[in-house]
């Protein structure tokens, strides 16, 4: 069983907070860090979203002005003492240039040197951006694949699964966040599709697995061997990555770990039996317990963590517990679009329809690896 740290990517409004809360009532054995990275993307030197560049005044008023990826990586490491595990919730595309540009190494992270152990995570100083405009593109070199800003020695420190949800309900939501009243809170003042995480979060799980550093076993499935060939199908009719093998078998790599990918409308309907089956899939242990916090510490650390976010977290911020919801039946995509058009006008329904359609394809996808456990009667 893996003891390396373990990274929840996600993409936004995908029900992750609630899912962190989870772990942060571990405090004994687990080092919770919640979204550390977009630091570094919105607002550091070696930034990738293109939000606030026009913005300076806000990216200074951030706080996070001078953050790159290797002092981000530094901070876990420093934060992480007492020989706790970390666990660290964060958006896959906080690591990947949108847009679908090419990958090349974060400046800072140039010089990383493989740590030793399963807690070490060893970065030594590498060069900062100093030309003028845009820090993206950076002038470095990528590794041919990798979709990431960061190398891909550092990736393999890290036990990752994955976390999603269906656009239909994330998307509306990050609409919600990025107009009045809430952007005066949040500080997102126009929506942008870009930030969906959808695209990017797939080509995270396709190069790990494709690289063999999840996968071939899917968490609380079990298939036979079945290896593709040359590009052609692998799992489910699903295409081999870049050429490789099928979901088994991928490049002749070493196993990896499971893949644990979870859909959050599973996690909703049946909370503890899909946070048990991930605790049994990443070697963490499982108490009943975890699913509540209503302590005034349990309050007190969350509202600390969730802070630089502001307005983002607030039910999350507001719950006391994880429990399975009232199920309902599920609307046609015209009750929706009418649902939207009330709540936005029509310009943000047709915004949010158009935006939800061109990310289900990469939902779908992910969706098949997903955790599958049967409801209890």
């Amino acid at each position: 069983m893996s003891a390396k740290p373990i990274f929840v990517a996600t993409h936004p409004r995908a029900c992750s907070t609630a899912f962190e809360r989870v772990f942060m009532t571990r405090r004994d054995t687990l080092q919770c860090f919640h979204e550390p990275f977009g630091d570094a993307y919105y607002f550091g030197p070696e930034r990738l979203a293109e939000r606030y560049e026009n913005d300076e005044k806000a990216r200074i008023d951030s706080g996070y002005a001078d953050s790159t990826y290797k002092t981000i990586f530094d901070s876990i490491v420093k934060q992480n003492t007492g020989g706790k595990r970390a666990l660290i919730k964060d958006m896959a595309q906080y690591w990947i240039p949108p847009n679908e540009q090419p990958a090349t190494i974060a400046p800072s992270l140039v010089s990383y040197k493989r740590g030793v152990g399963t807690n070490s995570i060893a970065v030594s100083n590498g060069p900062t951006p100093t030309k003028s405009g845009p820090p993206y593109p950076y002038g470095t070199k990528g590794k041919p694949n990798n979709p990431t800003v960061v190398p891909a020695d550092l990736l393999k420190e890290f036990h990752f699964t994955f976390l999603i949800r269906n656009p239909k309900s994330s998307i509306p939501s990050y609409y919600r966040c990025t107009i009045p009243p809430l952007d005066e809170v949040t500080g997102f003042y126009n929506f942008r599709p870009d930030e969906a995480g959808y695209n990017e979060l797939r080509r995270l799980f396709d190069y790990l697995r494709a690289e063999g550093q999840v996968g071939p076993r899917l968490a609380t499935r079990d298939f036979p061997q079945s290896n593709g060939a040359n590009g052609a199908t692998g799992f489910n009719g699903v295409n081999g990555v870049n050429g490789a093998n099928g979901v088994n078998g991928v490049n002749g790599a070493s196993q990896g770990v499971e893949i644990c990918v979870i859909d959050a409308d599973d996690l909703l309907d049946n909370p503890s039996g899909i946070i048990e089956a991930f605790c049994k899939s990443t070697g963490i242990k499982y108490e009943p317990e975890m699913l509540k916090w209503d302590t005034e510490e349990d309050q007190r650390i969350a509202k600390e963590a969730f802070e630089k976010w502001n307005g983002f977290h607030n039910d999350a911020i507001d719950s006391t517990e994880l429990k399975a919801r009232i199920h309902k039946t599920p609307k046609s995509d015209e009750q929706l679009f009418a649902e939207w058009t009330e709540k936005y006008g029509e310009e943000g329904a047709i915004a949010i329809r158009d935006s939800v359609a061109e990310n289900m394809a990469d939902y779908e996808y992910l969706k098949q690896f997903t955790i599958k456990i049967p409801l209890a009667n």
